[in-house]
């Protein structure tokens, strides 16, 4: 090897420390982006020469060079942020983002938002894929996550339960009629429920219960004609009546309904069947409504039916599965998240903005759902912190620096040979 040839072997080694301290600044630029990857540099020695005898015993290498740049996929720890749609993964797999099957890419940052269309995207603006719901059956094909435009239909009301303390002392038998007419001039005591059409609106039945003789007393379910007919009219029309009798120890002994069906306005005919407690004479034991020498009260009052609702709250279980709470109280399954892992995650060609593309040595990606596959789970309300460790960076930057000033060394060496070299001339 010639004195030329080591400033070529100094130079590939200040070369080479360069490359490290690259890959070094660009990890600690990286030390607070979520779900970074730390990287490190890898060398290798530059095929050496044989210049006599037999190989191996005197050869010369030709210095060193940057062999790769490889990227180390570790967990990185879980911060807690208590916003709900910031999700981690703790394990393998890759969040799938961007609307093209051909074109989908995959990052481990979990920042999401709801766009103004109500679908779930990356801050860039790319859409979550997995596998959406509807009814709560979920799709078996990937699409676009969409959750804050979803509304939970209504549901008509159908039965009424109602615990009721009704006042046996109070009989005027002078009134023991009832007149729809004259509703409060012809019942002792009233109540008033909220029901839901079809349609989900929300209509207010006066139940009024008027006492026949002691212990016996009869109940109408009154809404105002308007309700029916849709005209102004408040007048009000009988939906549902029956009776109610009470043994001596003020116990249900019996309750029956003899008209139930209603159909208010623009909406489907609906059944409103009242049940008033455990009456005695069909098993019970006489329990829930009661009729004791007391005031009139309500105890308890339940309706199965419900409004339209709005989305109000999203869960997202480990498994992945998107749960809606709506403002009707229901909660219904809006979707599940897709992960996608790839036999060599390493390899996969980073296109900036945390995002990911597969790549030749990456290998296909094997989509499925969390906790499944291999695949890890998902915390929702929390972030994937960057794996750059700053006490190691700090480390190997030291090293590279004092390899770059001795390869340096080296040609400043190799130099001073030549100029003696050349003098020896004179």
């Amino acid at each position: 090897m010639s004195i030329f040839s080591s400033l070529y072997v100094g130079m590939s080694g200040m070369r080479t420390n360069e490359g490290a301290i690259s890959v070094i600044g660009n990890n600690i630029a990286n030390v607070n982006t979520v779900g970074f990857k730390a990287s490190r540099a890898v060398f290798a020695d530059i095929l050496s020469q044989t210049i006599l005898g037999s190989a191996g015993a005197t050869q010369q290498g030709q210095g060193a060079a940057l062999a790769a740049v490889q990227r180390l996929v570790t967990q990185g720890a879980l911060l807690g942020t208590n916003v709900t749609t910031d999700l981690a993964i703790n394990g393998d797999g890759y969040f799938i983002v961007g609307e093209d099957p051909g074109g989908h890419q995959y990052t481990r940052n979990g920042q999401l938002q709801i766009d103004e269309n109500g679908y779930l995207t990356t801050v860039e603006g790319l859409r979550l894929q997995g596998y959406a719901a509807t009814d709560g059956v979920l799709a078996t094909r990937l699409s676009s996550l969409e959750v804050n435009s979803i509304q939970a239909p209504p549901l008509a009301t159908t039965e009424i339960a109602m615990d009721v303390q009704l006042n046996r002392a109070d009989f005027e038998p002078l009134n023991a009629v009832f007149d729809v007419n004259d509703p409060e001039g012809t019942s002792q005591y009233q109540q008033s429920i909220t029901v839901y059409d079809s349609l989900g609106e929300a209509h207010q039945v006066e139940v009024y219960f008027t006492q026949t003789s002691p212990g016996q007393w009869e109940w109408n379910a009154v809404v105002p004609q308007g309700d029916i007919d849709g005209t102004d009219t408040r007048d009000g029309t009988v939906v549902a009546a029956g009776s109610l009798v009470f043994d001596e120890q003020g116990n249900l002994q019996t309750e029956n309904q003899s008209q139930s069906t209603v159909q208010f306005f623009g909406a489907a005919p609906q059944d409103l069947t009242f049940d008033f407690g455990e009456a005695i004479d069909d098993g019970g034991d006489g329990s829930g409504s009661s009729s004791y020498a007391a005031t009139s009260s309500l105890n308890f009052v339940n309706q199965n039916g419900y409004g339209v609702g709005t989305l109000s709250y999203l869960e997202i279980d480990p498994d992945g599965n998107i749960t809606g709470t709506f403002t009707n109280g229901r909660e219904q399954l809006l979707g599940r998240l897709a992960l996608a892992r790839f036999q060599a995650p390493d390899q996969l060609n980073a296109l900036g903005d945390n995002l990911f593309a597969e790549s030749e040595m990456s290998g296909e990606p094997i989509i499925g759902v969390a906790n499944t596959g291999g695949r890890g789970e998902i915390f929702s309300g929390a972030l994937e912190q960057s794996t750059v460790d700053l006490t190691n960076e700090f480390t190997q930057l030291i090293t590279a620096q004092r390899g770059f000033q001795a390869a340096s060394r080296t040609i400043t060496t190799a130099d001073e040979m030549l100029v003696e070299v050349v003098n020896l001339k004179r």
